[in-house]
């Protein structure tokens, strides 16, 4: 955050300076004023020492997008003008990367300049939905409507994000917890027995020898497990962001993974259909709002089938054509847009498929959680006991070849 110098005198006419921390200029001034301190000289300290580290940590989440939102709209809907909900906005948020930006949109709106065109300065922050729809908003003179379904566009958003990360996220920390305690007892637990087996020279029985040979290779060639996680990280990388069709081909696998893909597949097509209906509420136009949603899927499987629905479209064809013939596309989907379309009223369809999918994603989410964590925890518990079983074994030869 930038730092000013000021100099200026208290409300005991007494001179003071000294160094305050502020988002810009403007907040600064209204900081010290709020203390009672009347300016009479103020500038921004320049130089390596003053200026911000920033570690990355300061990004706008999603979570606090849609916060912002539904407290932007509230505050229109109360009766305050759009600039100084901005500011009282800017103020009550602990995001700094938010403040700094609602405190730039503040001024460039008492400057003349419309929000949408505020918000639009700072595309990493705002999705083009939100720009979008405000452009819309302002032109036909709703504002309130507009805030409001996209306040509830964003929060239902977030709903779906939630409930897939957290099906997606149990299963990777249990597996994680597997795997830590499956390396922990082969490096250090086994290796402690495999001195007194070897003493008694007895044959060890084929599971505990072959435990015992992963425990010697995990102890000398660790950097080799290391060296191809590293590469393997590393071609993934490259493949999915510096080829052609690398993109494409990683959503196409998550799509195609049992259960999981499914599950992806509803949260996609529920993002899909619920972004297309607030945009056409908003009368965005069709060609626009097809654009915005093949860019907001976050899908490259999905959103190849929505630049064909819009070449379709522009050939006067049916947007839900493509779709017809593509496997990610259940039938329910496209049949419920050719409706739409046929009938003149596809906003409401695609509301209407967006409420079925995001119900199908909590219910599948639900049932996911519910039948992970017996089976996770019946497979760490078979894995922890083989082990056991393997150290158990030989110790009982040993104990019988002593009485």
């Amino acid at each position: 955050m930038p730092v000013f110098q000021y100099r200026g005198r208290d409300r005991r006419g007494s001179i003071v300076k000294g160094k305050i921390s502020a988002i810009n200029h403007r907040e600064a001034v209204g900081n010290l004023k709020e203390r009672g301190i009347s300016i009479r000289n103020i500038e921004e300290l320049k130089g390596i020492f003053y200026k911000e580290i920033k570690f990355g940590l300061d990004k706008v989440k999603f979570k606090h997008l849609v916060i912002y939102i539904r407290q932007f709209s509230t505050l229109i809907k109360a009766g305050i003008t759009i600039v100084d909900a901005t500011k009282i906005l800017a103020q009550q948020t602990d995001n700094k990367q938010l403040r700094r930006v609602l405190f730039e949109m503040e001024e460039d709106i008492r400057s003349g300049m419309s929000f949408s065109e505020a918000a639009e300065k700072h595309k990493s922050i705002f999705p083009p939905i939100f720009i979008n729809m405000m452009k819309a908003g302002e032109a036909g003179g709703q504002m309130e409507e507009i805030l409001d379904r996209l306040a509830v566009y964003f929060e239902k958003q977030n709903a779906i994000r939630q409930k897939v990360r957290a099906a997606m996220t149990y299963p990777a920390i249990l597996g994680g917890i597997s795997i830590g305690v499956v390396i922990f007892m082969l490096t250090v637990i086994l290796p402690r027995f495999a001195s007194m087996f070897s003493s008694f020279g007895s044959k060890l029985p084929p599971l505990t020898a072959f435990l015992l040979n992963l425990s010697d290779f995990f102890h000398t060639f660790w950097w080799v497990g290391l060296l191809l996680l590293i590469l393997a990280g590393t071609g993934f990388y490259y493949f999915k962001n510096k080829t052609n069709n690398g993109t494409y081909w990683v959503d196409y696998v998550i799509l195609r993974i049992p259960i999981f893909g499914k599950i992806m597949q509803k949260a996609i097509l529920a993002r899909l259909t619920r972004t297309l209906s607030s945009l056409f509420s908003a009368t965005v136009p069709i060609m626009q709002s097809l654009t915005i949603v093949q860019k907001a899927v976050g899908n490259e499987v999905i959103s190849r089938v929505l630049h064909e629905s819009k070449m379709s479209l522009e050939k006067g064809k049916s947007i839900a054509e493509p779709m017809q013939d593509h496997w990610a596309f259940p039938v329910f989907v496209s049949r419920m847009i050719s409706i739409g379309e046929q009938s003149g009223t596809l906003d409401y369809m695609l509301d209407k498929v967006a409420d079925f999918y995001e119900a199908e994603v909590d219910q599948a989410t639900e049932q996911l959680k519910s039948l992970l964590e017996p089976v996770l925890i019946v497979f760490l518990a078979a894995v922890v006991g083989t082990i056991v079983a393997a150290i158990a074994i030989p110790m009982f030869d040993i104990f019988n070849h002593i009485q």
